[in-house]
């Protein structure tokens, strides 16, 4: 019966519907650099990186319905997952000071249940979570009931792990003109700012135009500071370094746009980076990495180029826009359907794993990984795990990563054999 479910949930596709039109196929898997508006990308060559010494492993610590999104509580252990129906979970977990062992429990009831506000139909449903910088608040992403509109919401905690529901706090309302294309990821970045990212607006090829317009929130990653309320506006500030802040040429949220369906990105630890994982409509797959400068600005104003270009291909008849970003790395339809994107390992359990950057294909099994040397993508591996239809990543403050399965495991990596 298990296994009948995932083969449902494999044909809803929940997290980001890359086959609007099906029948398309391709059995390319490059790596790209990026090139100024008008010139033709080159494929680097992908050799001698050493991702293929290293033996990655799983641990399962829990098992949830449909766990989606993953958070830590800055200096805490323990484990917050969303599920997708609606319900914040929590895994605590228990380290042992003699032996360094570390064992985890699910809780039984759920620390928040706003199920019946969310409407969880294919791409729908509370897509995305994360923690104010000094753990006070809880914010969430979702569609909600019964028109299928994104809503960000803000709860308080207390110094134990519950959830004021009294506390909770409208921050963002989006209109969403289709079922897909919904985005959901929610990221606390190195400036303490919430980026939000929203797809397209769904149905296929971005027929609204969305990506390439700056005035519209769909179709870009916003970033907003919900820690202080605009007094004639909305519930959050613009932060005064956002590319658009004068909403003379973009509305002043967006960060960045181009994107079609971001699910996910992230930040280096490390280094700042912004690391973008975009699903394609019918031919590929990318990954954009937009560096760290002038401080925290990793993307500010930055163009992935949908719905003109699909990774470093013209879509439409389309061409790359002036300035626009290509990716570092693409995949064609042979190689999967629909991109996860991860993160840059960080922790201390994998050492020779430390600058590579992980991610996975909800079509496809196993891990993926990348390795670069300063721009340029010298090493690619997938690692032949018993894992399939990973809806998430998630880092511990530690720097390990977890993965969030839609048949309900949550695993921890690890590097034993």
């Amino acid at each position: 019966m298990r296994r009948l479910l995932a083969i449902a949930a494999a044909l809803s596709l929940v997290v980001a519907c890359a086959n609007d039109d099906p029948g398309a196929s391709d059995d390319s898997t490059t790596s790209t650099t990026t090139a100024p508006a008008g010139e033709t990308t080159t494929t680097a060559p992908i050799s001698a990186g050493t991702l293929g010494t290293i033996n990655l492993s799983t641990i399962e610590v829990g098992r949830l319905d449909e766990p989606i999104a993953l958070a830590v509580r800055p200096g805490s252990s323990d484990l917050y997952i969303a599920e997708k129906g609606g319900r914040v979970r929590l895994i605590k977990a228990t380290t042992n000071e003699t032996n360094k062992k570390t064992t985890y429990q699910v809780q039984n009831t759920p620390l928040l249940d706003i199920s019946d506000d969310v409407i969880n139909e294919g791409e729908r449903g509370l897509l995305g979570m994360t923690f104010s910088s000094d753990g006070r608040k809880l914010y969430l992403d979702y569609t909600r009931q019964p028109d299928g509109h994104t809503v960000v919401a803000e709860y308080e905690l207390g110094d134990r792990p519950s959830i004021d529901t009294r506390s909770r706090r409208q921050l963002l309302f989006v209109e969403q003109p289709f079922a897909n294309h919904n985005g959901g990821q929610l990221v606390i970045g190195p400036d303490g700012f919430l980026y939000v990212g929203l797809g397209d607006g769904g149905d296929g090829g971005d027929p609204r135009g969305n990506g390439q317009d700056p005035s519209t929130l769909l179709g870009s990653i916003l970033r907003i500071d919900p820690e202080v309320v605009d007094e004639d506006g909305p519930a959050y500030s613009i932060p005064s370094g956002n590319p658009f802040a004068d909403g003379e040429d973009g509305s002043p949220e967006t960060w960045l746009y181009g994107v079609r369906n971001p699910w996910r990105f992230t930040f280096d630890a490390a280094t700042g980076d912004l690391w973008v994982a975009d699903v394609g409509q019918n031919a590929y797959e990318e990954i954009d990495r937009l560096p760290a400068i002038s401080g925290f600005e990793a993307g500010k104003g930055a163009n992935l180029g949908w719905n003109e270009m699909e990774a470093t291909h013209p879509f439409d008849n389309g061409e790359n826009p002036a300035g626009a970003v290509l990716p570092i790395f693409e995949y064609g339809r042979d190689d999967g359907c629909s991109i996860t994107g991860g993160y840059v390992y960080r922790g201390d359990d994998i050492p020779a794993l430390v600058g590579a950057y992980l991610y996975a294909d909800y079509c496809s099994p196993g891990i993926r990984g990348l390795q670069m040397d300063g721009e340029t993508v010298i090493d690619s591996r997938t690692w032949d795990l018993p894992v399939e239809q990973i809806q998430s990543f998630g880092q511990d403050d530690d720097g390990e990563l977890y993965l969030l399965l839609a048949s309900g495991p949550v695993l921890k990596l690890t590097g034993r054999a």
